[in-house]
């Protein structure tokens, strides 16, 4: 008999002239080289998509396919957070990770959820049980950033300039993550036996950033080494996301492909 998985988890834990000024005002700019590549952040903070989902999850694909949806919409920041808590269901998923189910676990307390489930899909920092009517591209007006953004990379080493204003939080934190596109998974076991999966924005890499006390006009550099490729040939992006380190809601995000 197969079981339901949108239940809560175990206890463990968006004139042609008039068009590109819109559009330059809202996409942040990237500049691409041959060693290096930089990207900076627009006046507004983007849509910010969290989903927590699994391969072991038979509710979860729906929505899966949505997130794939937002590559029509490039000022997304879009993360999928393969959870682990489902393996346990006959399907190992090959993206899941202790260290995004205790995420979701954590994020509890500032995304209004009142326990971890799947699929589970946070916007802005904020709980969505409605994101099957969410259209893409996401629209609406966007919030005014408190905090200015540059990614630059070289190499293998990606350092952020995190630039603060009078606006911005008296604490702030952030994290990395690294995410994949275009990954498929043929399903042999489990709740979605049979099934072949397709799966992008997949997070392959995910490292916290301890809380500071910015000053306005001041900046604070943060440095990130790249693992190693997983899969060489594999798209992926950098992101960056600043949080209020008090409430957790996010601020601004960029996130930079090269």
């Amino acid at each position: 008999m197969k079981l339901p998985c949108n239940r809560p988890a175990p206890s463990r834990g968006t004139a042609m002239a008039a068009a590109l000024a819109v559009m330059a005002a809202l996409a942040p700019a990237v500049s691409l080289a041959a060693e290096a590549c930089t990207a900076r952040s627009a006046a507004t903070v983007p849509p910010i998509v969290e989903l927590y989902t699994s391969e072991g999850c038979n509710s979860c694909p729906p929505a899966d396919r949505w997130l794939s949806r937002l590559k029509s919409d490039p000022g997304v920041v879009a993360l999928a957070f393969h959870v682990d808590y489902w393996d346990r269901l006959g399907w190992k998923d090959r993206f899941g990770s202790p260290a995004f189910t205790a995420r979701q676990a954590e994020q509890q307390a500032a995304n209004g959820a009142r326990f971890s489930y799947t699929p589970q899909v946070v916007v802005d920092g904020r709980d969505r049980k409605d994101w099957p009517g969410i259209a893409v591209p996401l629209g609406g007006s966007r919030p005014a950033a408190s905090v200015d953004l540059v990614l630059a990379r070289e190499g293998e080493r990606v350092t952020a300039t995190v630039a603060a204003t009078a606006l911005s939080p008296k604490r702030l934190a952030a994290w990395w993550a690294i995410t994949e596109q275009g990954h498929v998974t043929a399903v042999k076991a489990g709740e979605n036996s049979g099934a072949t999966l397709q799966h992008d924005y997949v997070v392959r890499d995910y490292r916290t950033v301890p809380a500071w006390s910015p000053r306005a006009g001041a900046t604070q550099s943060l440095v990130y080494q790249l693992p190693a490729r997983t899969e060489a040939a594999r798209p992926r992006e950098v992101n960056l996301v600043v949080v209020d380190a008090d409430s957790g809601r996010p601020v601004q995000a960029l996130k930079l492909a090269c």
